[in-house]
């Protein structure tokens, strides 16, 4: 109800609005015809302005009016809080320490991309920050890069040549489109991209990346898959050996991924990731595999009813992230819920019901008018039912096996040294493939490797 104040504003505006209307009647329409030497005349100003002053109120009125129009549109069109502006692309901000500087490239845009993994600041944070010393990766890759890992083994740091930055960030855009649109790709999640400056040393870029190999607890085997056969093997750890190799191409030969009903989302996600990489003219990624056997509790688990309700809330929103409790088992998520706890109590009594429900990998399509629209995406997106883990983008489990998959080593454009490599091996290595191919063929032989390796 309007109070004194307002009531008295509003009788004030009328009395006012009266007033003008009533001395604007009388100056247009009875003055002319009032004689004009009569004193009312002087009350009132020369008759063109009545003319004069509407039109100069009615252009004024008209500018306030385009004036306001545009700053609501312009408003409107300014990003919000949880949108990415052009200014973040590009954004750079430099740190100043003792004898170092670090540079950090596009930071709110990877930091919005760790947020829709699930990965929360402190967590990342904590895991680069930590006391315990980095973990050096001793690889067998060409490139000469240095590869660290955190010493919760979760994040992987790689040192990138100015040029594979620059295409990175130039590209960054579309990547995060990419995986927009595709939430469970199987592209390596990049989370940060930096430049430290030593003194009286060289500038060294690196990038900060999610370790598709974690868990690693139980990895029975790693492989880093190219499609071809040259220079494709690796000597085996010898037996009791704790150093960790990453066998190729020909070390896998003889073996599958067994994955049963998810092996046609596998198919379809290497499709829709590596035609990606064909649109940026990119080749020699790899595809990484590792291998794990699955535990009796981990198969049960897996059918259990509750376990599916959360895989499938965890699916639609897979920003999804614990912030309540540090799991003991590295890598799990802490259901953090009394009713999955009192639905896992009564779970042996819906066995079948659960079997059921993982068969069909993909929730059903919602009804109209409830409130799961979000799955109506998953057919459109390439969605599956996601485990309840950390890594949960790069898991999938089959039968007897977990597997951990994932493209990784995006950077490397076919340029003109490239075209030259290619020209090259072709003369050395007649009637047998390699690595140095054209985009779409590279994508092409990959998406065949995995056709015909997988069941």
């Amino acid at each position: 109800m309007a109070t004194g104040v307002d009531q008295a504003a509003g009788m004030s505006l009328i009395v006012f609005s009266l007033l003008l209307m009533t001395y604007y009647s009388i100056w247009v329409i009875i003055l002319p015809f009032v004689d004009s030497n009569h004193v009312l005349h002087k009350y009132f100003l020369p008759r063109e302005y009545s003319v004069i002053l509407p039109g100069i109120a009615a252009v004024v009125l008209l500018l306030c009016i385009g004036a306001f129009t545009a700053f609501v549109m312009w408003k409107n069109q300014k990003p919000k809080k949880n949108q990415l502006s052009e200014e973040d692309f590009i954004s750079k901000v430099t740190q100043i320490h003792k004898g170092f500087t670090l540079e950090t490239f596009a930071g709110p845009v990877f930091s919005k991309l760790r947020g829709t993994l699930g990965v929360t600041e402190q967590e990342y944070q904590q895991s680069l920050c930590s006391d315990k010393c980095y973990l050096q990766f001793i690889s067998n890759s060409k490139s000469k890069a240095d590869f660290f890992l955190t010493n919760d083994k979760r994040f992987f740091l790689k040192t990138q040549n100015e040029r594979e930055i620059r295409f990175l960030l130039d590209n960054l855009k579309i990547y995060m489109e990419h995986m927009k649109t595709y939430p469970h790709s199987l592209l390596v999640k990049l989370l940060g991209v930096h430049r430290i400056n030593i003194s009286y040393r060289q500038k060294k870029y690196f990038i900060v990346m999610q370790s598709v190999f974690y868990p690693d607890d139980r990895i029975s085997a790693r492989y880093d898959i190219k499609g071809c056969e040259v220079s494709r093997w690796t000597n085996p750890a010898p037996e009791g050996c704790q150093i960790i190799v990453v066998l190729k191409d020909l070390n896998f030969e003889g073996q599958y991924i067994t994955l049963d009903q998810q092996r046609s989302w596998l198919l379809r996600q290497v499709e829709i990731d590596t035609d990606f990489l064909r649109s940026l003219n990119v080749l020699d990624y790899s595809l990484l595999i590792a291998c794990q056997p699955l535990q009796q509790d981990e198969r049960h688990h897996a059918l259990s009813f509750a376990s599916l309700i959360k895989r499938t809330k965890r699916s639609v929103h897979p920003s999804t992230s614990p912030s309540q409790n540090i799991p003991s088992v590295p890598g799990t998520v802490p259901e953090g819920n009394t009713f999955f706890q009192s639905e896992r109590d009564d779970e042996r009594s819906k066995p079948a019901q659960a079997r059921d429900l993982l068969s069909a990998e993909t929730p059903q399509q919602p009804e109209a008018g409830s409130d799961t629209t979000g799955l109506q995406d998953f057919t459109v997106q390439n969605r599956r039912l996601l485990l309840n883990l950390k890594n949960a983008q790069h898991i999938i489990d089959g039968p007897d096996q977990r597997y951990f998959i994932g493209i990784i080593d995006i950077f490397t454009v076919y340029g003109f040294k490239k075209r030259l490599e290619y020209w090259w091996k072709r003369l050395r290595h007649p009637g047998r493939t390699f690595s140095t191919v054209s985009p779409r063929n590279y994508c092409t032989r990959l998406c065949q490797w995995v056709q015909h390796h997988t069941k």
